[in-house]
């Protein structure tokens, strides 16, 4: 009889380890979605206002593979039902050529779909191995009247545009191309059960303004090249002039926490690198007329986003912000830097390192700032406007993050 009743435990026992090691999806590759700003603004848009009967190939970087993936469009910003009239993926070549045959994307297994506003869509898994690090191209027809109004800023990663359908074009030589993502948000793997990924919430400098474009030479690439072999993805969730606070290039952090950290499947870990702009637009030309941030103020956010982290077990590393004396100077955005500001930037350093609130603390600041006048970043590293590294210094910030603190092995003081 004992064994009997031991029965029911066991089997229960054995049906936990075959879902534990089940594959499951996990997000391995994105980009923030942003709401289109007008004219008003001092920085251009610079992606198309619609498409209309046209096709764009997005080539993206995976950091994690499985055997099968999704896609997944945002009509976050949209005012009107995102249409997709047809997609098609593939392994990417050089440029906007693909290697080997595209696979067709299905949602709800019809090609066509629609996305109402402020809806995702998320297509049907599409039977395409892709390695770690393997490059992919999403290519994507349009063909009513679809302005876009949910867009990615940022010239990085620049997408292809053509006419007509050119979803299964091998090829496309006359395309022109556009600083920016349009729709695309997020590219999910199935992969094995233990595969996680981190998320990085950041502004320009996790974007990689000032890494060379196309390359794949932003700070998170390379940190996904570090993390390849141990099975962990990094979703790139920077956006060039965020803030923690405040609006105008993409929502707060606060606000868009949800969307670009814990609705992305398999996450274990977010990096939190933002507060520089907070600091640096008040009374510079992006926020000529915002009163001055504090430190106390950036501090309250960050223990907001710890606390949310925390809800939801996610492991949460904060990177104290980078050197930016001079920043912009004798450009038309000059004004970013002050004194003042600089003295800010210090404390919130301060606290990030030595308050023990974060899980670990990534000291960016301490990797790239100059021995000799430490608030400003050391010239090899710069990319030149004192305010975003260039390739060695996004590659100098990857190599010094310590990972066992990243995913868990290691934990500092409380």
């Amino acid at each position: 009889m004992s064994g009997l009743r031991a029965l029911p435990v066991l089997l229960l026992f054995s049906l936990q380890l075959a879902v534990a090691s089940e594959p499951h999806w996990v997000a391995s590759w994105g980009a923030s979605a942003q709401a289109r700003w007008d004219d008003s603004f001092i920085l251009p848009v610079g992606v198309p206002a619609s498409f209309e009967q046209q096709s764009v190939r997005d080539v993206v970087r995976l950091s994690v593979g499985g055997k099968r993936l999704r896609i997944v469009l945002s009509n976050r910003y949209g005012a009107t039902p995102l249409q997709v009239g047809e997609m098609r993926v593939a392994l990417a070549g050089d440029g906007a050529a693909l290697m080997g045959r595209s696979r067709a994307v299905t949602f709800g297994g019809s090609a066509n779909a629609s996305a109402a506003p402020g809806a995702v869509l998320v297509s049907d898994p599409v039977d395409l191995a892709a390695g770690a690090l393997a490059r992919l191209a999403i290519t994507t027809y349009y063909p009513a009247p679809t302005p876009v109004s949910t867009f990615h800023w940022g010239a990085q990663q620049t997408p292809y545009l053509v006419r007509g359908n050119a979803t299964a074009a091998a090829d496309l030589p006359a395309a022109v191309r556009f600083p920016g993502r349009a729709f695309l948000t997020a590219v999910l793997v199935e992969a094995p059960a233990a595969t996680r990924s981190v998320v990085v919430l950041g502004d320009s400098i996790t974007d990689g303004n000032g890494s060379s474009p196309d390359r794949d030479r932003r700070w998170t690439d390379v940190l996904a090249q570090r993390l390849a072999p141990s099975g962990v993805g990094v979703v790139n969730a920077g956006i060039s002039g965020a803030r923690l606070l405040g609006e105008r290039m993409g929502a707060n952090a606060l606000a868009r926490f949800d969307q670009d950290v814990l609705a992305r499947p398999g996450v274990a870990s977010v990096i939190v690198m933002m507060g520089i702009n907070d600091i640096g637009w008040p009374g510079s030309p992006f926020a000529p007329g915002d009163a001055a941030v504090s430190a106390e103020q950036v501090i309250e956010a960050y223990r907001q986003l710890i606390a949310r982290a925390r809800a939801h077990k996610l492991r949460i590393v904060g990177a104290t912000l980078l050197p930016f004396e001079g920043a912009l100077a004798g450009t038309p955005y000059e004004g970013h830097y002050s004194p003042a500001k600089e003295a800010v930037r210090q404390r919130v350093n301060r606290w990030i390192v030595g308050s023990g609130q974060f899980d670990a603390v990534f000291d960016a600041d301490a990797v790239l700032r100059d021995p000799a006048r430490p608030s400003r970043m050391r010239a090899d590293y710069d990319s030149g406007d004192h305010l975003h590294p260039g390739d060695a210094g996004y590659r100098a910030l990857a190599k010094a993050l310590d990972l066992g603190q990243l995913m868990g092995k290691k934990r500092v003081r409380h």
